[in-house]
Order: C-alpha cells, then sequence, then structure tokens
C-alpha cells in the first residue's frame, strides 16, 4: 500500500515478525546514527500477559539483529528501550526480575550482553544522559503504558506510603536515585485538590526539557482505575531536578476535551501542546511555563485532529502525527515553525483489526534522527506492524 506517491518510504524491519519502537518523545537512534533500536512483540491483537516476552534488537546496514528479551513492554512505549549517551555501545531497557518481583532497568552493552542494572525502571533519559526519571509503572491503569507483570492495586486508591513515591531522579553515571517529589507534595500543591480520597491517583508521561534542567508529569486521577474510559482528570506539573519547585502548571481545565499529547520544546521552559482551546480542532501551541498569567501562542492551525508533535533538533520544524479519521487514516504532516506551512508526509490506512484500537492500536509516533534528517515511524498500513523510514533531507534542506 502506498503512502506516499513521491515521497520514498522504506520498511527497516523484517517481513518475518511484528515489529514497533515505540514513542514520539524519545530517540531510538545510537550517536552516530548507524543503529535504530526495535522490538520484535509476539503479537498485536490483544494486551500482554504475564510472562509474555518480547524481543530487543537493532536496525543497521545488515538489517535487524535481535540481542535480548524482557517481560516488562507494552504496545504503545515498548520497554523504554534508549540508547545511553555516556556509555557508548550501550542502550537501557526495562525488564521484570522474577526473583525480586518488581520491574528493573538493565544495560546491555553490544558484543557483551547484560553487563550492569538500575534498581529503578526507566521513563525516560536526560538529552545529555546524565539522569533519567522513574515513577511506579505499576500504578498506571492504562495496559497499554504499562506491564503485565506489575498489576494495577485496585485496592489501594494512594500509594500506602504517599512520602516514600512519586517522581524519582536516578544518577545513570553511579545507579543512585532519590526521591525528588512525592505524591504527597503533589496533592498539596493540587489546585483543587479537596475529596482527592475519592480518586485513584497516578503519574505518567515524565520527561525532560532539551537542556537537561527541568522534568514535565502528568498527574492523572479517575473514579475506575481498571475501567477503560479515558476521562480522567489531568494535571501536568513540572519541577526543576531538586524538585523542590514542582509545581501543577496545567490543570484540568485546561486539558478535559481540549488537549491529547504534550512536549517540552525548544527552549527550556518552553511547552509544546496540541490544544484545541478555540473549538475549531486541535492546533500547535506553545507556551512559556515560567510566565504568569498563562500565555499561549499558535505555532500553526495544526490539521484538526489530535496528534503527536515534536520539534526537530534545530527547532525549525515539527512532526505532527494524527489519529484515524473516518476511513482509518493516519497522517503525517511536517509543519514550518517560522510560517506554519505544512506539507504531508505520508498517508496511511490503519484498519480496525489487528492491533489498531485501545491500547494495542498503533499509532504513528514520529521519532526524528539527532540530525533532524531521518524520521521513522510505526505502521500498520501494509497488515503487520513495522518501522518505517523516511529521509527528509530533500524536503527540508
Amino acid at each position: 500500500m502506498e503512502i506516499h506517491p513521491v515521497y520514498q518510504w522504506r520498511k527497516i524491519t523484517p517481513e518475518d515478525g511484528i515489529y514497533l519502537f515505540g514513542y514520539y518523545d524519545r530517540n531510538p537512534w545510537n550517536e552516530d546514527q548507524t543503529l535504530h533500536l526495535a522490538m520484535r512483540i509476539p503479537q498485536e491483537t490483544r494486551l500482554p500477559q504475564p510472562g509474555e516476552t518480547a524481543e530487543i534488537g537493532v536496525i543497521g546496514k545488515e538489517g535487524y539483529r535481535p540481542l535480548v528479551t524482557t517481560r516488562a513492554w507494552c504496545h504503545q512505549q515498548g520497554c523504554m528501550e534508549l540508547f545511553l549517551p555516556r556509555r557508548p555501545g550501550c542502550f537501557v531497557y526495562n525488564d521484570f526480575d522474577l526473583q525480586e518481583r518488581k520491574p528493573v532497568a538493565r544495560i546491555y552493552q553490544l558484543g557483551k550482553g547484560v553487563v550492569d542494572r538500575f534498581e529503578y525502571p526507566i521513563y525516560a533519559i536526560s538529552p545529555d544522559g546524565r539522569w533519567g526519571v522513574s515513577l511506579n509503572f505499576g500504578r498506571i491503569p492504562r495496559r497499554g503504558y504499562s506491564y503485565a507483570d506489575t498489576p494495577v492495586p485496585t485496592d489501594q486508591w494512594h500509594p500506602a506510603d504517599l512520602d516514600g513515591e512519586g517522581l524519582r531522579l536516578i544518577d545513570l553515571d553511579t545507579g543512585s536515585s532519590k526521591l525528588i517529589v512525592s505524591y504527597r507534595t503533589m496533592l498539596e500543591r493540587h489546585p483543587y485538590g479537596y475529596g482527592m480520597e475519592e480518586f485513584y491517583i497516578w503519574l505518567n508521561h515524565a520527561i525532560f526539557n532539551c537542556d537537561s534542567t527541568r522534568l514535565l508529569w502528568l498527574f492523572r486521577q479517575w473514579t475506575d482505575p481498571i475501567g477503560q474510559s479515558c476521562m480522567w482528570h489531568t494535571f501536568m506539573y513540572t519541577c526543576s531536578l531538586t524538585g523542590e519547585d514542582a509545581e501543577c502548571i496545567l490543570p484540568e481545565v485546561y486539558w478535559k476535551n481540549a488537549i491529547s499529547h504534550q512536549i517540552w520544546g525548544r527552549t527550556p521552559r518552553e511547552i509544546l501542546v496540541d490544544a484545541n482551546w478555540r473549538g475549531t480542532g486541535h492546533e500547535a501551541v506553545v507556551f512559556d511555563e515560567s510566565r504568569r498569567p498563562f500565555l499561549a501562542r499558535r505555532i500553526s492551525k495544526g490539521h484538526g485532529a489530535m496528534s503527536h508533535m515534536v520539534f526537530s533538533p534545530d527547532g525549525k520544524w515539527l512532526l505532527s502525527d494524527s489519529y484515524p479519521d473516518e476511513n482509518r487514516r493516519q497522517k503525517l504532516i511536517l509543519i514550518e515553525t517560522a510560517t506554519g506551512n505544512m506539507e504531508t508526509l505520508g498517508t496511511f490506512r490503519h484498519e480496525t483489526a489487528p492491533g489498531s484500537s485501545g491500547d494495542v492500536r498503533c499509532d504513528l509516533h514520529p521519532r526524528w534522527s539527532p540530525d533532524g534528517k531521518i524520521v521513522t515511524v510505526d505502521s500498520i498500513h501494509d497488515g503487520r506492524r513495522a518501522i518505517y523510514q523516511l529521509d527528509l533531507s530533500p524536503i527540508i534542506k
């Protein structure tokens, strides 16, 4: 099935299985862009079951090479596999330790195998490679964003130790870790925290800013932790790496039916969201998290649908995918940030089955290469989930 009549997309994964990388807010390449991380998963029609493993490998000039397996994976974000900038030839990935009955992060060195581990699973790493951030994956009720071996504690709507659980910073050089923002702190600084005992609470979508000095994450609440509804309440928090200035900068009133995704922007305090605040469709909107009162600026009108948006490394371009339209088509759009001009890079038809709905669906999740010249996406438009690549050099030169 054709993606674009002009732009030459290339499938970079084999035909022998189901492949993906994962989310749009992370870099799948190594430092010199010779290797791209990938996962080969056993199925794409249901959520993973406890004990079900997936394979992690790399894609290079010789194609895909399998390396190691993991029990901690999901269809939307993989196993958080990421190369470690300060440890050449090494990548980190999440796994489940059977003896200790907990998720951990393992370090794999090319040519040697697993050489080390961190005691907490990794959610994201800082651009400079110094820091990692962790949270409790077991509290995430959306199973497409957490792990089958970490069951949701439905009998504990709040963590048992509000002071001992929350957002954790990991020193990737030493392996030491520190809780920098507790659940108690988040509840105390919640814009309208009254009645919170009525809600199940969890954290999700933590990410570092462009200069590795600040963190952003979502604090979510809902009355049905095992239900399939997406109508949870969302509060965006940010902080420095000490956590002392943790603050909710975007409460639920800005999110409800208006934002689907968020990411840091081009400068240390800029945040990008796909906001439908005017009621005319989702647009590319940025704001400075440190400014009071709140002031937003539109970069582009967008293309109407909810989407994942991410700036190019030089900040001159935006990649924006979309959720499926009525014909199950998902588009990838390139936006020039200076003008708002848009170019369609591809149209991907994702049929209802297999794996295109709920938390096993396949989103494009576009990822920039470090040099800003290549994009990869995950797609099932040919009937099986695979990774596709496009050289953007002729388009953005």
